[in-house]
């Protein structure tokens, strides 16, 4: 048996073909990195949020400035999200938020030449996805692709039949980071790591993992991280929230990546801007421990040979 794709070329793969364990490789195509670091920036309050400030040019300022700060301290990639529109919808949300997020993603796109992922709150991937089309960003990053997970904003439903059916209607390339047991969240049925991992990558096809903590700056934990590895079985799985360059060189030791913001703001604190200094010295740490790894690993393959 053979199965055609023909949107936009004449493929024919067989069912062997399709493996789900090519997400490494996409790793270093993507990030020109196999650890990469991705760096968040959030936007400030977006129309029609409770918050807005009434000015769009001081939202696309604000991102631009962060933007550069993250790139000039050496990430791989950013991911933007409306982080500062809570309280959250827990559908979709309104076209202006689309429209406004569209049109700083764009600038931000002209002015730093990183792979960018999009996530739009609270879990509206279809709208995440509609806009990494339009403005050829590489990722999105879903909260809640798959099951039932019980928030502050309700119950809300993973929606990978919609997102994958979605992305083919546009014939787009964007890949899809997901969440397994999200931060400020909770299932309401099975809390099996190594199961929500696997279904995550074989029911829902997602193409990356991301493992985080119970809330925001809160790290996971190192046996979550190695469960997860285990049960994505060549899938990227990535640190979701409270990397510091402190615990990176513990976490690191079961992740291919790391998405961070808490520890890159000023003062450590959420709601300032992302500080340079501390991205740089995030980036050196996490770079520091890889090279000590692969120096480690190198050391134990010399000694099981001359054995």
């Amino acid at each position: 048996m053979q199965w055609r794709v023909t949107s936009g070329f004449n493929k024919v793969f067989h069912p062997s073909q399709l493996s789900l364990t090519q997400g490494s490789v996409e790793l270093q195509h993507i990030f020109k990195s196999s650890h990469p670091i991705i760096g968040v920036v959030h936007l400030l309050p977006l129309p029609t949020s409770p918050r807005w400030g009434g000015s769009l040019k001081a939202v696309i300022a604000r991102a631009e400035q962060e933007s550069a700060a993250l790139a000039a301290g050496g990430v791989d990639g950013l991911i933007i999200e409306n982080f500062f529109d809570a309280p959250f919808t827990k559908g979709s949300v309104d076209p202006a938020v689309v429209s406004a997020m569209s049109l700083v993603i764009q600038r931000v796109k002209n002015l730093v030449p990183l792979p960018i992922g999009i996530n739009v709150l609270r879990n509206d991937p279809c709208s995440a996805m509609a806009i990494a089309t339009c403005v050829e960003a590489q990722f999105i990053r879903v909260n809640i692709l798959t099951g039932v997970m019980a928030t502050d904003q309700g119950l809300i439903e993973g929606q990978a039949h919609q997102l994958l059916r979605y992305r083919r209607e546009l014939g787009s390339n964007v890949k899809i980071f997901a969440d397994v047991l999200v931060k400020h969240a909770r299932p309401l049925g099975s809390t099996h790591l190594t199961t929500e991992v696997r279904e995550t990558i074989e029911r829902s096809l997602a193409d990356a993992i991301i493992i985080s903590g119970w809330e925001t700056g809160s790290p996971p934990s190192l046996t979550d991280l190695e469960l997860a590895t285990d049960a994505a079985q060549g899938i990227p799985v990535f640190i979701g929230s409270g990397a510091t360059w402190e615990n990176i060189p513990h976490l690191m030791q079961a992740a291919n990546g790391a998405i961070v913001s808490s520890s890159l703001k000023r003062h450590g604190q959420i709601d300032q801007p992302i500080d340079p200094i501390r991205v740089s010295r995030f980036v050196e740490a996490m770079r520091r421990s890889l090279a000590n790894q692969d120096s480690a690993k190198a050391k134990s393959s010399v000694m099981l040979s001359s054995e």
